[in-house]
């Protein structure tokens, strides 16, 4: 898998970081202090989106009156203990990261969270000095499926998108990979069991821990050339 890879780019949210579960939470509360109820599609329908273009589907979703920007600060302080203190590696990560810096292999991550979260994890579980490079969808003119983040990463990281490699948790952001031009490992995670079919069609490869990447035990899909 890691071969001919100059850089590899990560999602962090049930790819890198065990944390998709929280924000369940964190919708019900948010909507049920308001009155409303969450919508069993919530999550599906916002998947991929940024943080800016979720605030501004689900204030026109719900007819709120609180601003995008005073959105996005609500969940930010919701959300920023949780990131702090109860979010931790997905299996293997910590290890696969001192691995690929070891390796000379430069690291990034493009995602659909804020940066003020990104930060928040990163501090807490002290591996910021290992990314080199972090972007976030809300400073890309589009999010996943959209290829703009992970082509933004791989620009400030000086590589070439077929030097690429991504790992990432859901089919958004596969494709996503994949319209950049990127190889894209599948990541195994609970939030996106439902949707482990969809994952294996359109990923090049599959893990649940990134040991099996350490000790050659990936998946290898059939290779894709998703565009879409």
């Amino acid at each position: 898998m890691l071969e001919k890879v100059q850089s590899i780019i990560f999602d962090l949210d049930g790819t890198l970081v065990d944390s998709m579960w929280l924000w369940h939470d964190i919708d019900v509360e948010f909507l049920e202090q308001r009155g409303l109820t969450l919508p069993g599609t919530y999550q599906h329908d916002i998947e991929g989106m940024s943080f800016t273009e979720t605030a501004i589907y689900t204030k026109r979703l719900f007819h709120l009156t609180e601003s995008v920007e005073e959105l996005k600060a609500i969940w930010n302080q919701m959300a920023f203990d949780k990131y702090s203190h109860e979010v931790f590696f997905k299996p293997g990560a910590k290890k696969f990261l001192q691995y690929c810096r070891e390796q000379g292999i430069t690291l990034g991550i493009a995602t659909s969270n804020s940066r003020e979260l990104v930060a928040a994890v990163t501090t807490a579980l002290h591996f910021g000095d290992a990314i080199e490079v972090i972007v976030t969808s809300c400073e890309v003119a589009h999010g996943k499926p959209a290829p703009d983040v992970y082509l933004e990463a791989a620009k400030k990281l000086d590589a070439k998108p077929e030097r690429c490699l991504v790992f990432e948790d859901v089919p958004m952001g596969i494709r996503a990979g994949k319209n950049a031009g990127m190889r894209v490992c599948a990541v195994a995670d609970a939030f996106s069991a439902h949707q482990e079919n969809e994952k294996r069609k359109l990923a090049d490869y599959y893990i649940s821990s990134y040991e099996q990447v350490l000790d050659n035990t990936y998946e290898i899909l059939k290779p894709k050339a998703y565009a879409g």
